[in-house]
Order: structure tokens, then sequence, then C-alpha cells
């Protein structure tokens, strides 16, 4: 298994060196150190952690605001270890896209399976994630090829099927794929006027 490596945040100096020993010790590489969240996605960006680990008593709004942004334009793994048990603090974190929200400060017995179920987590959240994007586009795609069909049913008086088979056949005609070709059929009809 190849070496894991990790960009550190936490703005107390004594205690990010025993985090950083804790992650030697497990066989993780600690890239970068932070002191604050403030330019996490700059560095995650140029360092590209395996995984983020953030040491703090407790998110407030700006490092939630950093974390949600690093979820959503370079997403990794994200552990974060806090003194805060608070319910709404850690609903917040898990929103901003912490793959594990640990209370009551990092055990170092404990590092290794804590981050990766981190990771496994993160990973199937990944997964669904992509999934569900592609549903998102295979619907979009299939309400523009409906609306294909609808426009030549009304072009030409026929059928739902006859409709779909001619759609099927330019599709053929010009090797491409049925969401080009039903695009250029709505481009078509509506330059003619045959707004659906």
């Amino acid at each position: 298994m190849t070496e894991l490596t990790v960009m550190l945040v936490d703005n107390v100096p004594a205690r990010a060196a025993i985090v950083e020993q804790a992650m030697l010790d497990n066989g993780y590489r600690v890239i970068r150190r932070l002191e604050s969240a403030k330019h996490l996605t700059v560095a995650v960006n140029e360092c590209q952690p395996d995984i983020v680990i953030i040491d703090i008593e407790s998110p407030d709004r700006d490092m939630l605001e950093n974390m949600s942004r690093l979820s959503k334009d370079n997403p990794r793994p994200i552990v974060m270890f806090a003194e805060e048990d608070d319910a709404t603090h850690i609903e917040a974190a898990i929103r901003a896209g912490v793959s594990a929200y640990i209370v009551d400060g990092m055990h170092p017995s404990r590092v290794k399976p804590i981050l990766q179920v981190a990771v496994a987590r993160f990973r199937e959240f990944q997964a669904l994630r992509t999934e569900l994007e592609t549903v998102k586009l295979q619907l979009e795609d299939r309400k523009l090829i409906e609306k294909a069909k609808g426009l030549i049913m009304k072009h030409q008086s026929c059928d739902e099927s006859a409709a779909y088979k001619a759609l099927r056949k330019l599709a053929m005609d010009r090797s491409q794929r049925m969401i080009d070709v039903a695009t250029d059929v709505i481009s078509v009809m509506e330059l003619m006027g045959d707004k659906k």
C-alpha cells in the first residue's frame, strides 16, 4: 500500500507536532501544515494531499466556508478532531464536507481506523455524487429527446413511435448520439417557429 499524504490544519504548534508524530507513527506523511483554513483550497491545489486533517477546538463559519469550497472544487477526505461536541457544529461540519468529526481530540491509537473509515466514507459519497450527476444528465437528455419527438410529431403529423424512429435513423445516418440529434432538431424546429 502506498503511503498516504496528509495536510494538517492546526493553530496550536505543540498540538500540531503531536498530531504530526501520530500520523508518522501510523504510516502517513504530513506534507503541509497550516495554522488556519483561510487558504485551504489554494494549499490543497498546490500539494494535492490524500487527506486533510483539521485539529481545532470548534469550527467557525470561515473554516466551514473554506471546507465547503474545497469539497466543491477539489474534494478529498476531511477529518476533523474537535473539542466541541455541539450537534449544530457537527451537522455544519458534515454539510461542509467533513468525512469524520471526532470529538475529544486525537488519540494516536485511534488514528489509523479513523482515517480508514473517513477515506471509505469519502469514496462512497463521491461514488453516490457521480451516480446522481449521471442520472441528472440522463433525465435532462431524456427531456430533450421527448421535446424533439414532440416537435417532429407536430411538424410531420405522426405518432410517437414514428417520431422516435425518425430521430434514431437521423442519429444513425449522422453517426451521432440521440441527444445531439435531438438538440439539433429542437434548434431547427424553433428557428422555423415551431416552438413548443
